[in-house]
């Protein structure tokens, strides 16, 4: 007698990996924000407030927890690429 599958097992993955997208795509925006500001203020003449911002995201990039992470039974692709 074959079992149903759980109710929210396609769905609530589905729904992870969709705010898992939304989490990357807002990083990435964030970045690009970044990335332009720092540009603006080299452009002034201003290396040393570029500087700080490069420092304060660097920062905020090695505290944050990353957005994509290995499952149970999966090598990562470094590791996949070792082998």
């Amino acid at each position: 007698m074959p079992t149903d599958p759980p109710a929210r097992g396609p769905s609530s993955e589905f729904a992870r990996l969709v705010a898992e997208l939304e989490q990357a795509e807002a990083y990435e925006q964030r970045l690009r924000a970044l990335i332009v500001e720092v540009r603006d203020q080299l452009a002034a003449g201003s290396a040393s407030t570029a500087l700080s911002l490069l420092n304060a995201a660097l920062n905020d990039i090695d505290s944050a927890t990353d957005v994509v992470t290995r499952q149970r039974g999966q090598a990562s692709s470094s590791e996949s690429s070792r082998r």
